[in-house]
């Protein structure tokens, strides 16, 4: 029979869990980011980080899909255990998937919309033909569904074949959540993505980011309390590289934990 999960964290992880971090440090240049950090993120509704600038919420989001070994000063220890549809894995331990298998599995949204400088359809076929490997007759169908699951194919199904940058700032986040969406991944790691929006398209990405939560795991970075409580089904507080606290969205937030966050 295959285990539930490699013998690294055996008994670790439940079923109701994504995500499981176990004495998780990060170090840059010597420097620690995020310091034994221990934290369960459940599968359904989203875990929302929050803390004040610098107290290791982006990093953690990034040890997800092991982005943070981007820089060669980086420096990771403890474990990472995911819940994949194919069984639970320590993405620091044997049996890791590739960066490459990682990175599709655990899509991520960032701060900006980061935008390939191509048309709007290209932004979306070109990773799904690099990535997927799908061919030409396919790919039209998933563009459409992935811009559908978004609500942008009404805005834009005449405009496919300009370039994504003419889109406005919500657009363009929606086209690059559309994309994240369009590879199939089981989970979706969200680096403040409202946080290069005026108020009316933030309030677009969070009305998509509720309706999201039923399909995929959802780990999200935020800098605001009230968008946390809007879209959270747990807030993790960071202070200093370590969570220091975590509540349900509807818990009264004690006068200790708020200094934590202002």
């Amino acid at each position: 029979m295959k285990p539930d999960i490699n013998d690294a964290g055996r008994g670790i992880i439940k079923m109701h869990d994504a995500v499981v971090m176990e004495n998780l440090s990060v170090s840059f240049n010597g420097r620690p980011a995020l310091k034994g950090v221990n934290a369960r993120f459940p599968k359904t509704g989203a875990s929302v980080l929050a803390g004040r600038s610098g107290s290791g919420k982006t990093t953690l989001l990034r040890s997800i899909n092991r982005l943070n070994e981007e820089f060669s000063s980086c420096v990771t220890s403890g474990r990472v255990l995911v819940n994949f549809s194919t069984g639970a894995v320590d993405l620091y331990g044997k049996g890791a998937p590739p960066l490459r298998e990682l990175r599709l599995r655990a899509g991520m949204l960032f701060q900006t919309p980061n935008l390939l400088p191509v048309s709007v359809y290209r932004n979306l076929s070109m990773p799904l033909q690099l990535a997927r490997g799908y061919d030409k007759s396919e790919i039209g169908d998933r563009i459409r569904a992935a811009l559908v699951s978004v609500n942008l194919w009404k805005e834009i199904e005449n405009r496919l074949d300009l370039p994504a940058g003419n889109l406005s700032g919500g657009q363009q986040q929606r086209l690059c959540l559309a994309r994240a969406l369009a590879l199939e991944p089981e989970i979706l790691l969200l680096d403040e993505p409202t946080a290069s929006l005026d108020v009316h398209a933030a309030a677009v990405i969070e009305e998509l980011l509720l309706e999201l939560t039923d399909k995929f795991a959802m780990i999200v970075v935020s800098h605001s309390l009230s968008q946390a409580r809007r879209i959270a089904r747990r807030i993790f507080i960071f202070e200093e590289g370590c969570v220091s606290g975590s509540l349900d969205a509807d818990e009264t937030i004690s006068e200790e934990m708020l200094s934590k966050l202002l």
